[in-house]
């Protein structure tokens, strides 16, 4: 008698697949990690009144800041690939805590140099939003725009989580019990980062979501795979940007970015607040303005990550420059002491313009730079932090000298002109010229 026949059942499906799971994490420790974006402008006035720190000095921290944030992200998704994303995130979270921490120690301005600086700098900079972008790539091989959207949503929701009560504690009972909620924010997300953030589908016996079956594992995911050797982390970084050097977009990118981070985690969220009180505005109301800001940020950046999926990025790289530049040029004549309508609809707008710029930037990159693309993003975003860390010292040393911002909102408006245009002109066939010159 032959065998009786076996019925193969297919596998049940699972609901979730383990890439939402992944970005749900990632979105949390976004939001645990960017208690510090929404401190420095709150901070500040509280720190000249007991220290008589200058503008200058605290906006010098910030730079420091900025300059790492910017610097350690390519290092940062080099190392994601070295070692896990779940071990680098961890650490991360982790230095953002301690130097946040230790700000309450301070004494002396070299010393909020040393934690504003240095620790949280290098901490932020590991979270920074290449973070985001590698979880898309390695994760997801459909609507990675909207994934980028909605994990840089993250950093908006922690500006809008953290803000209000950072506000709060720095008028009363301190600035130091408004630091110390900070480091208890980023220690908080550390536990579900080393249980739930897995490094890769392969980690979790999956393809990415939207893989088929038939298909390979694209580079980027093949990149944060385990238990292959790789090469050293900086030294990859560097040859990335080698490659990268040699195309005009990767600087058109950088161009744009640098323009981007100076208007705003350098100037409005560093300034905005010192800003509003010189018009007589209470930081209270005005660290209230902020976190409406992050509430449309979110909301504009999850649109744009949609609008990235279906529309071209450099044209809307081009629409969100402009529109900024335009707000920054009428705020001079909205700040005052009280809310006006006017001042609404800005918060409004620049909300939803504040960081829709990433996932079309992080499209163009992954487009033309492919497994490079994560790498490439995060010296991109490193150009980001630079033109950040420079609108933060330059906007601070012009308020010292003219008492005023005006002229620095001025030249933003001017500056984000410029980016709107050096998008424009990204060449539409770019894809298929530069990866020629990139592979040359």
């Amino acid at each position: 008698m032959s065998a009786p026949e076996t019925t193969l059942l297919p596998a049940p499906k699972r609901r979730i697949h383990p890439a939402w799971i992944v970005a749900v994490v990632a979105f949390l420790a976004l939001v645990g990690a960017a208690g510090f974006r929404a401190a420095p402008g709150v901070l500040m006035v509280p720190l000249q009144n007991e220290f008589g720190w200058s503008t200058t000095v605290l906006s010098a921290a910030v730079s420091i800041n900025l300059v790492l944030f910017g610097l350690t992200a390519p290092f940062a998704a080099a190392l994601m690939e070295r070692f896990g994303i779940r071990a680098v995130t961890a650490v991360a979270l982790v230095l953002i805590a301690a130097g946040s921490a230790l700000t309450v120690l301070v004494t002396q301005s070299w010393q909020i140099l040393l934690t504003w600086g240095l620790l949280i700098g290098l901490g932020t900079g590991s979270m920074a939003l290449v973070f985001a972008a590698t979880i898309a790539n390695t994760w997801f091989a459909k609507s990675r725009g909207l994934v980028i959207g909605i994990l840089t949503a993250g950093s908006a929701a922690g500006q809008l989580v953290f803000l209000p009560f950072i506000a709060a504690l720095a008028q009363d009972p301190g600035w130091r019990q408004a630091s110390m909620l900070i480091a208890a924010g980023a220690l908080a997300v550390v536990p579900l980062v080393l249980k739930f953030l897995k490094n890769s589908p392969a980690d979790a016996g999956v393809l990415p979501y939207g893989a088929e079956e038939e298909s390979t594992p694209g580079p980027d995911a093949a990149a944060a795979g385990t238990g292959e050797p790789r090469q050293n982390a900086a030294v990859r970084a560097l040859q990335v940007l080698k490659r990268a050097s040699k195309v005009r977009t990767f600087w058109a990118l950088v161009a744009g970015f640098a323009i981007c981070g100076a208007t705003t985690n350098g100037l409005i969220g560093t300034h905005f607040i010192p800003s509003a009180h010189d018009h007589g505005m209470a930081p209270t109301t005005a660290a209230g303005l902020l976190a409406v800001v992050g509430i449309f940020d979110i909301v504009g950046t999850i649109a744009s990550g949609w609008l990235t999926d279906r529309f071209n990025p450099r044209i809307l790289l081009a629409v969100y420059y402009q529109f900024r530049g335009i707000g920054l040029l009428v705020l001079p004549l909205l700040l005052s002491a009280t809310v006006q309508p006017s001042m609404i609809v800005f918060v409004v707008i620049y909300g939803l313009d504040w960081v829709a710029t990433v996932p079309p930037t992080a499209a163009i990159c992954r487009q033309i730079f492919g497994a490079d693309g994560s790498v490439v993003f995060g010296w991109v975003f490193a150009a980001h932090q630079l033109g950040a860390a420079a609108a933060a010292l330059a906007a601070g040393a012009i308020r010292d000298a003219t008492g005023q911002y005006t002229y620095a909102w001025f030249g933003a408006a001017a500056m984000c002109t410029i980016a709107a245009v050096v998008s424009a002109t990204i060449r539409k066939d770019a894809r298929r010229k530069d990866v020629v010159a990139v592979s040359a």
